[in-house]
């Protein structure tokens, strides 16, 4: 959970940026806080929960970016300090409560704090995004952009049908061809902006995507199955076969 050399992103596959197609990002792949945040506050079983970070979906992003030969981009904090997803002036940018938790360490946290880690931690990892872009752009290639997260299996009570969520805002372009493609199955039941809607304004795909008129889509898996080797290359099989499928 936390890391004496912390560093606020990786990169995978540098060197395929201008080359892939595709540009992969992970916006909550880590539960890891900086050393000088303690735990802000909170046992550590709360930092296996999904309110920290995304279960399998950094797993999932790495077994992606070796089928695909695609450079990916994942966070190396936990969205309980800051959340990449959101925009620098979304009030959920900093939880000071979230899934019932109250987080100690964010809830007397001042605009000054909030700053310091936008500074830290959002900006540099949305920069290395941008920059990703526009290496790929001065390449001659328009990158699509495939953001991967997961969802718990229940929510408030609730059990969630789905196996997968596609979400997407006003840029349909990937989004079908995901729905199409993973619906195909019989045995999924995919969700069409299910659980949450793709329309998030300054959420990661909006700036990256939406501004900058790239095709993009946000692929939610059921964090549940991920939790093993087979179910992550399950769901690397199904995605990277809708693109296989689509470029052939």
């Amino acid at each position: 959970m936390q890391r004496e050399h912390f560093e606020p992103l990786r990169i995978i596959g540098a060197d395929r940026i201008g080359l892939s197609p595709f540009l992969l990002v992970c916006d909550h792949a880590s539960n890891a806080l900086p050393e000088a945040y303690g735990t802000l506050g909170l046992p550590a079983s709360e930092f296996e929960r999904h309110i920290a970070w995304d279960p399998g979906a950094a797993l999932l992003v790495e077994a992606l970016a070796g089928r695909l030969n695609a450079p990916a981009v994942l966070s190396c904090f936990s969205r309980l300090l800051i959340d990449p997803n959101r925009g620098t002036d979304d009030p959920t940018l900093v939880m000071r409560l979230s899934d019932g938790t109250v987080i100690p360490g964010n809830r007397d946290v001042t605009d000054v704090e909030i700053a310091a880690r936008i500074a830290a931690f959002h900006d540099p990892y949305h920069r290395a995004i941008d920059d990703a872009i526009e290496r790929a752009l001065a390449s001659g290639i328009a990158p699509a952009l495939l953001s991967i997260h997961t969802f718990t299996p229940v929510w408030r009570g609730e059990p969630r049908p789905w196996h997968a969520g596609i979400l997407w805002d006003r840029d349909d372009r990937l989004a079908r061809l995901f729905l199409d493609g993973l619906r195909a199955d019989p045995d999924l039941v995919v969700g069409d902006n299910e659980p949450y809607h793709g329309a998030l304004i300054n959420d990661c795909m909006h700036r990256h995507g939406t501004s900058r008129g790239l095709a993009h889509v946000l692929i939610e898996v059921r964090n549940d199955l991920l939790a093993s080797e087979v179910g992550v290359s399950a769901w690397c099989g199904r995605i990277a076969g809708v693109l296989e499928a689509a470029m052939a």
